[in-house]
């Protein structure tokens, strides 16, 4: 997957997060992720066509690290993933794929964005519409770790 695809996604979470919820954070070292569970509780996951490439984007949050964005974006504390953290989410994941869509544009690629879906639970999986392989990026921040997924073909 060529790195220039990627890499507006990465910068868009990251934008994302710092101007909505005050979190920096910071993109680690990405792998090839060998199954479909995810690393986190609760998983944002949207899928995008165009006539260049066809895959998907996926965040997922453990609970803590995602009451914590929660609690930075609304002001108020939550204890657990509930309609507004699933909202939330969903948000999260439409707003920084948007941001990629748009940073992408500008080199040519073209898509549609699917409506996000949100999962959770533990160990729920998170299937990618991109029969090619799937690269996961860890991210760290000041509230903890996050994870980063994209498959596209």
């Amino acid at each position: 997957m060529n790195v220039e695809f990627v890499n507006p996604f990465l910068e868009a979470i990251a934008e994302v997060l710092l101007t909505m919820a005050q979190t920096e954070c910071k993109p680690g070292k990405p792998a090839v992720k060998k199954d479909s569970v995810s690393f986190g509780d609760v998983s944002g996951i949207i899928g995008m066509s165009g006539e260049k490439v066809k895959g998907s984007f996926a965040i997922s949050f453990s609970k803590s690290v995602i009451l914590a964005v929660t609690e930075r974006m609304l002001g108020e504390k939550v204890t657990s993933i509930d309609s507004t953290v699933v909202d939330l989410v969903g948000e999260l994941t439409n707003i920084a794929t948007g941001g990629a869509k748009k940073r992408l544009a500008e080199n040519d690629y073209d898509f549609e964005l699917a409506t996000p879906v949100v999962v959770s639970g533990e160990k729920h999986e998170i299937v990618h519409v991109s029969k090619a392989p799937t690269i996961i990026i860890p991210f760290t921040s000041d509230v903890g770790d996050f994870f980063v997924e994209v498959s596209f073909s």
